[in-house]
């Protein structure tokens, strides 16, 4: 993005008087700091001078913005040739700074789509996700993974393309379970022919196009004909196509929305904020996300819809229309950008009537369900937290817990995890693994020591902060070389507890041990606390079987291979890659192992062998 002129404040006394006596009035955004040097504000503005004076009149900032500037030290501002240019700089570093007053959208993954392959004779359909560098059509985008395969499944019943991936159809001699089950045609060994393949591939298109009452035309066409032709089999498998057409047609069918539409509503209260987006496109609902935008006051839903809105349409499809809950602060000067983003008109419509109303009116209703169950889901956590205190007797309610587990197979690939909660619950964002080496095979002790050593001593490093509580899924043993741990490292703020299963290792029998003392503290039947607890154990039970299972399956994968003199891993993964995994080269022969690049007549026969010599 073009830069005019960077002016910076930098000194130990924040001078603001003579800082805004040099502050331009150009257009440009501006980044406050507090004494850590963080960034905990970034805005934008037309007349930089103005903006910026305006946070520093007497009476005229609010509470928020008071409490604020108090921890300011240092201001940045950065000078951009228009208003447009300083609203996509604001938005690209709210997403990377995260600052604490602004309103920060935390989802920012990228959106799946359905893909259909156009450089083959039998095209695949499939699931795609990232930059879409592949030749071929692209439909969506869905809300989710879950929508994408809901409707990959739908169409393989309906019309049955192949699904499978391409390493996995150039090698096959027979066909697969799909076929068996009627859910695709067999093209890998030619029991479909390549007119018969393209009309299913041609109606999957009409049907993602959202060209439904053409497409079920067609059929009905296609089924007169083969009943006029007495073909009475065939016609019958085009009536059942059509039945299923219409069934699904009349849930997603959105009336009146024949173009690519999102629908955005908003809530807020008690200091939270929800936001739902309804994907509509060729007039078919595609499904809905919600998000929790990160804020730090009550802002308006207008507010926050114009702060979203930039932020999540900034490296994104943008459809034509967004029909949205509330009018966004700066309409005219969003709709502009985004026309510029995405290369053609976009219109912004706070106001719509008729069946759009309705469409609209259902995305409320579910926004603010959507808030009202997260709230009381918060004020839940929040209770359990107070019990948790009352049950610990710690000073303060408790703010960030964290829970280690470790997981291996008779000592075999040992994996620790670590998983955070704060008030709001799980923070997936701050689990870690750890695989455990250079340990006695089954010394849980061990593997609780390594792990909680490594784990902190980044904290040391400061790469992260410190939890109120460190959960040790054990018992006397485990706290006790937790805490050895942590007092080599010189840390005595952090609280450990033990969570003992009991005797009769009983779900709600669990027993709390803490250092130092003899008896084990029993939890209080019914307290919220007990809950809090399981949770987290679970989850970190959970974290570090996953992780385990990943590794020890990558372990088994890799080592037959290993085995294989002249097998390096260069080969390993192109034979991976060209046989679809470890199935398809054990069910390979000799001359289809040496077509692979690479791989001489004397590698495969031994590749062969080995998987051979494994099965006898």
């Amino acid at each position: 993005m073009p830069v005019q002129d960077v002016n910076e404040l930098a000194s130990d006394v924040f001078d603001i008087e003579d800082f805004l006596k040099h502050l331009t009035r150009l257009p440009g955004i501006y980044k406050m700091f507090n004494d850590k040097d963080v960034v905990v504000y970034i805005g934008k503005a037309k007349n930089l001078k103005n903006r910026v004076s305006s946070y520093f009149r007497k009476g005229a900032s609010s509470p928020k913005q008071q409490v604020m500037i108090a921890n300011v030290v240092r201001i940045e501002v950065t000078v951009t040739h228009t208003e447009g240019e300083a609203l996509l700089l604001e938005c690209q570093l709210i997403k990377k700074h995260k600052p604490r007053y602004n309103i920060c959208l935390r989802d920012d993954k990228s959106y799946p789509y359905i893909f259909i392959s156009s450089e083959q004779d039998f095209p695949q359909i499939t699931a795609h996700r990232g930059a879409k560098k592949k030749k071929g059509k692209y439909y969506g985008p869905y809300p989710s993974a879950g929508a994408v395969r809901e409707t990959l499944k739908l169409l393989q019943r309906i019309f049955p393309v192949r699904q499978c991936e391409d390493s996995y159809y150039k090698n096959r001699s027979r066909p697969c379970l799909q076929y068996q089950i009627e859910r695709c045609t067999a093209p890998c060994v030619g029991l479909v022919d390549q007119e018969a393949y393209a009309v299913d591939v041609a109606n999957t298109v009409l049907f993602l196009e959202g060209k439904g009452s053409l497409l079920i035309d067609r059929l009905i066409a296609d089924m007169d004909a083969l009943a006029s032709n007495l073909e009475f089999e065939q016609a019958a498998r085009v009536r059942d196509q059509i039945s299923q057409l219409r069934t699904v047609l009349e849930k997603n069918y959105v009336s009146g929305e024949q173009g690519d539409v999102d629908i955005v509503a908003c809530a807020s209260q008690a200091g939270m904020a929800c936001v739902q987006i309804f994907f509509i496109r060729h007039g078919q609902n595609l499904g809905n996300k919600t998000f929790f935008p990160k804020i730090s006051a009550d802002y308006s839903p207008e507010s926050i819809l114009q702060a979203f809105i930039a932020q999540y349409y900034l490296d994104k499809n943008i459809p034509f229309e967004l029909i949205v809950s509330h009018t966004p602060d700066e309409i005219e000067l969003l709709t502009e950008v985004l026309a510029t983003q995405a290369g053609h008109t976009v219109t912004i419509s706070p106001h719509v009537r008729s069946e759009r109303a309705k469409w609209l009116q259902m995305a409320q209703v579910n926004v603010e369900s959507a808030l009202q169950s997260k709230l009381a889901d918060k004020q839940g956590m929040y209770a359990r937290y107070l019990s948790l205190q009352e049950e610990l007797g710690t000073q303060e309610v408790p703010v960030r817990l964290e829970c280690f587990d470790i997981s291996h197979t008779q000592g075999d690939f040992t994996v620790a995890s670590c998983v955070v909660f704060d008030r709001e619950g799980p923070v997936k964002s701050a689990y870690r693994r750890f695989n455990i080496e250079g340990i006695t095979p089954g010394d849980d002790y061990a593997a609780i020591y390594q792990a909680v050593a490594r784990r902190f001593k980044r904290l040391v490093k400061g790469e992260h902060q410190a939890p109120d509580i460190l959960f040790i899924d054990g018992g006397k043993g485990q706290v006790g070389v937790a805490e050895k741990a942590l007092a080599e490292l010189n840390i005595n703020n952090v609280m450990i507890v033990g969570v003992s299963k009991g005797p009769d290792r009983k779900a709600g029998m669990e027993k709390l041990i803490l250092p130092g003392q003899a008896q084990a503290i029993d939890m209080r039947p019914g307290a919220s606390a007990l809950l809090l607890i399981q949770h987290i154990r679970d989850e970190a039970h959970r974290f570090a079987i996953t992780g385990h299972r990943a590794r020890r399956a990558k372990a088994k994968k890799e080592s037959i291979l290993e085995t294989i003199a002249g097998l390096g891993p260069k080969r390993r993964q192109i034979l991976l890659k060209q046989f679809g995994g470890m199935q398809g080269i054990a069910r390979a022969g000799v001359d289809a192992l040496c077509s692979v690049e690479g791989i001489s007549r004397q590698l495969a026969q031994r590749i062969y062998d080995t998987f051979h010599h494994q099965d006898d």
